[in-house]
C-alpha cells in the first residue's frame, strides 16, 4: 500500500532524494535551460509537494505548482533509484493527478528536457496520455525543453 505525506521536506530520505534530483537535473541541463526547483523553491505557497512511501520505504515524490485556479504544473517528479523500472513513475503521476482533481485543477502541464537524459521522463508523460504543447506560463521556446499538457476530469 502506498502512503502519501504532504510537505515533509525535512525527512532525511526526502531531503536526500530531492538534493540528488536537483543536482542531476542541473548537471544535465545547459545553462539557462534548467527549470528544476531546489527545496526552498518547492516550499513556496503556490506549490504542494508529496512524498510517496511503500512499506515505509521512500518510493518517490512530486509536486503541483498552481499556475491559475484550474491549471497546474507538475514539478520534481522523481522515483527513488530502488523503485525505478517497476512502473512506479506511473503511480506517482496518478497520485499527483488525483491530488490535482481534489484541488479543482483541470489542466496539468509539464516542462522537461529534450536531451537523452530526459528520455525516460518524456516516455512516462506520453504513457500517461500527456500531449506535446507550446510553452506555457513563464516558459519560452527553448531547444533544450519540451512541454506537455493534459486535461483531467473529475471522474
Amino acid at each position: 500500500m502506498i502512503k502519501s505525506i504532504e510537505g515533509n521536506f525535512d525527512h532525511p530520505e526526502v531531503n536526500e532524494l530531492l538534493t540528488k534530483h536537483f543536482k542531476e537535473l542541473k548537471a544535465a541541463s545547459p545553462e539557462g535551460s534548467a527549470h528544476v526547483l531546489d527545496i526552498p523553491g518547492l516550499k513556496v505557497s503556490s506549490i504542494k509537494f508529496w512524498s510517496l512511501w511503500e512499506n515505509n520505504r521512500l518510493m518517490g515524490c512530486g509536486a503541483l505548482k498552481f499556475l491559475s485556479k484550474d491549471h497546474g504544473e507538475f514539478k520534481s517528479i522523481r522515483v527513488h533509484d530502488d523503485f525505478r523500472s517497476k512502473g512506479n513513475g506511473i503511480k506517482i503521476i496518478r497520485h499527483l493527478i488525483d491530488e490535482s482533481k481534489n484541488l479543482n485543477i483541470v489542466r496539468i502541464s509539464i516542462e522537461t528536457g529534450s536531451g537523452k537524459f530526459f528520455e525516460p521522463a518524456r516516455k512516462l508523460f506520453l504513457r500517461c496520455h500527456f500531449k506535446p504543447c507550446a510553452p506555457f506560463a513563464h516558459y519560452k521556446e527553448d531547444i533544450n525543453s519540451l512541454y506537455f499538457t493534459k486535461v483531467i476530469s473529475k471522474d
